[in-house]
């Protein structure tokens, strides 16, 4: 459910290829623009509800949602269907193209974008004006799309904020106060320097993952990712290739395990084994670690996720999303809210390491107690909900940094963090590549 760094993320060429061959504006696969459903007041009808890979984990929690929303609501039937992850957006884009998509949809931050920015989705501020207050505005925000002023097109449901998690002891070794932790993308690299010059190569301080890293380091360096405008990228700053420069410089001297810039190692194994200072930035992290090496566990410490000056963190979110043309827009809106209300959110997130979306149901005391401030897991739980509470939006990956882009820019940063390239040749590259998959993708839509 989470990443260690939390980021937009969209589809795989082959998914975006099959709903450009279909409608740019509807859900309908004519070409025709399919007209928004509009409330009557009547909350009654059949409608479908589809979730990413709940079963059969939470069937017990969310067929006990659906239980009370009927007895609610006597004229409603939900009809729960749960889908594998594997091939879930390419199944959004078949159902969507043959008219078919399910009235309440669950969605991740990459089939939301899939959807949205070819209006499949109903704008939920228009059907439900009053939804913004319930929600944190971090994860309200999240679901709108450029060009479309206020109007939101999802639900958000359960989200995950960023935080920090490393080992104290490893910490420590490095002369380094436990107690303050880095605050900063550049006060980071600095301690890693630090970690790297003290460990004598038995540990390393963090995984290069720079595809995990950016854009998010970046942004928390106040760096542009794109213009006023959203049509161009202007990452190509002095500031971009420090970074560059830096994370070449760190790695040549072993701040990172060298496996992890070009494939994905296995960081619980690392860090669950002594081997890496700084874990992901994840509160389910922390609960793996507990439950796979009590022993580092027992080291661990989490605090504040790195912000920069700024102060953004990043969230990563599920939502809800509601069909466009539903033919019972009253049963899906109060449906979506029943789901992604306080009290149900709370009891979901006591099942799983996820936060809710819902104010109120983030205020729940659930939240706030951090116990004696020894458990890790307890800590992680309550500091990552008061980011969560004063969460910006500016930490999350923009639309436009689709997968392929984000692939293009990682290709020559890893050529410069190799010595292939320098670091400017790389920013620029990058930048130019790129803003030439930006203006094909804006041509074919």
């Amino acid at each position: 459910m989470t990443r260690s760094t939390v980021s937009r993320t969209a589809l795989a060429t082959l998914v975006a290829g099959a709903l450009l061959a279909g409608s740019a504006c509807g859900v309908g696969g004519s070409g025709q623009e399919v007209p928004e459903a509009r409330r009557t007041g009547e909350v009654a009808g059949k409608i479908t509800f589809r979730t990413l890979q709940l079963k059969p984990t939470f069937t017990g929690y969310v067929q006990g949602v659906i239980d009370a929303f009927e007895k609610e609501h006597p004229g409603v039937e939900v009809v729960w269907e749960d889908v594998p992850g594997d091939g879930y957006n390419e199944k959004l884009v078949a159902d969507a193209q043959a008219g078919a998509l399910p009235d309440v949809v669950n969605l991740s931050t990459d089939s939301f974008q899939l959807l949205g920015d070819r209006g499949m989705l109903a704008d939920v501020a228009r059907l439900d004006p009053g939804a913004a207050g319930d929600y944190v505005p971090g994860a309200w925000e999240q679901f709108k799309l450029p060009g479309r002023g206020e109007s939101v097109y999802a639900y958000p449901w359960y989200v995950t904020p960023e935080i920090l998690t490393y080992n104290k002891q490893l910490f420590a070794k490095a002369g380094l106060d436990v107690n303050r932790p880095p605050t900063s993308v550049e006060q980071f690299f600095d301690y890693a320097e630090r970690i790297a010059a003290t460990s004598g190569g038995r540990y390393a301080a963090f995984m290069a993952d720079p595809k995990g890293r950016l854009p998010g380091d970046w942004q928390k360096m106040g760096i542009p990712i794109l213009n006023a405008r959203a049509d161009a990228f202007t990452f190509g700053t002095e500031a971009a290739v420090a970074w560059v420069e830096r994370m070449k410089k760190l790695y040549a001297a072993g701040a990172m395990p060298r496996e992890s810039l070009l494939k994905a190692d296995d960081v619980n194994q690392l860090y669950g084994g002594g081997k890496l200072v700084f874990g992901p930035g994840s509160p389910g992290f922390v609960k793996d670690i507990k439950r796979n090496a009590p022993q580092i566990y027992a080291d661990t410490h989490v605090a504040g996720a790195v912000t920069g000056t700024l102060g953004h963190i990043g969230i990563y979110a599920q939502s809800l999303g509601i069909r466009k043309d539903t033919r019972h827009p009253d049963a899906a809106v109060e449906f979506a809210k029943w789901v992604t209300n306080g009290p149900n959110q709370v009891a979901f997130s006591k099942q799983a390491t996820i936060y809710p979306s819902n104010a109120k149901g983030l205020d729940d005391p659930y939240f706030s107690d951090r116990g004696d401030g020894t458990d890790a897991e307890t800590l992680a739980r309550a500091i990552g909900a008061e980011q969560l509470r004063g969460a910006q939006l500016d930490a999350n990956t923009p639309v436009q940094w689709t997968n392929q882009v984000g692939d293009a820019v990682v290709r020559e940063v890893q050529k410069a963090i190799t010595g292939e390239q320098d670091a400017r040749t790389a920013v620029n590259k990058a930048q130019e590549e790129a803003n030439r998959l930006l203006h094909a993708g804006a041509g074919r839509s």
